[in-house]
């Protein structure tokens, strides 16, 4: 940032001019926030088998694939999984015309934090790829937005995004949406603390790996029963079963 040549009376505050990006980013924040009806849902989700497979599997992984198996790689399979029966998350709305358009592709948009501001870079048909390949690209668009040698492809026609607020330590928030994308999901650090797990008889309490998993929405189109069963169906595609090596790419030789 440039410093503005008067300074100010009082010695303690200096005042500096925004950077190009900076009024880029709070220009589009504004617009977002004045164009649309945002809401946010929140739910928590037990990482415990992405934390297990990140155990016996991440060192591995990493010398196959190049990358880590990172959490956010994970529920990016997960996102895509859930929004083909979410088809109002994965869509634009334009009222002035009366429309909504709903996207066939996933276009997953991922919040990267660089030296410069927010930049949000896309993957173009992330629905196709697997977890490998989503890490994969996860890292190279951040990468690519860090070194600032972004594509424009990278950042045209996003259709969804992901906050990894959690990799900055954050438990919880409250994203605001990418317009004119209706949803963003913010990933919140997950953390070990005491749950309770089970029903009647069997009900216990037990250390988890939790986190929260923050849907802000466009409520426009997008009802929060919608936000609800997307997120509980998110949740449960995370829940539901051990991660295997078969679903990391792995052959049985590289365990």
């Amino acid at each position: 940032m440039d410093l503005i040549a008067e300074t100010t009376p009082d010695e303690d505050v200096q005042v500096e001019k925004l950077s190009r990006v900076r009024k880029v980013i709070a220009a589009r924040m504004h617009q977002s926030l004045q164009g649309s009806a945002q809401l946010t849902s929140v739910v928590e989700a037990d990482f415990g088998p992405i934390m297990a497979a990140r155990a016996a599997h991440g060192e591995r992984f990493r010398a196959v694939h190049g990358v880590s198996l990172s959490p956010l790689a994970v529920v990016a399979a997960a996102v895509c999984r859930a929004l083909p029966e979410h088809r109002m998350l994965n869509a634009t709305i334009d009222t002035d015309a009366g429309t909504a358009s709903y996207h066939r592709r996933i276009n997953l948009g991922f919040a990267v934090d660089t030296e410069a501001g927010l930049m949000v870079p896309n993957l173009k048909d992330a629905g196709t790829l697997s977890v490998a390949g989503l890490a994969q690209g996860i890292a190279g668009v951040a990468g690519r937005a860090r070194a600032r040698k972004l594509r424009p492809d990278d950042i045209m026609d996003g259709t969804f995004t992901i906050t990894n607020t959690g990799s900055r330590g954050s438990l919880l928030d409250t994203p605001i949406l990418n317009a004119p994308e209706t949803g963003i999901l913010a990933v919140g650090k997950a953390e070990r603390r005491p749950v309770v797990v089970g029903t009647g008889e069997a009900e216990r309490v037990e250390i988890r790996d939790m986190a929260y998993l923050c849907l802000t929405y466009d409520h426009r189109l997008v009802d929060g029963a919608d936000a609800a069963r997307f997120l509980t169906a998110l949740k449960d595609g995370l829940e539901s079963r051990p991660i295997a090596a078969a679903d990391l790419e792995l052959e049985p030789g590289d365990e």
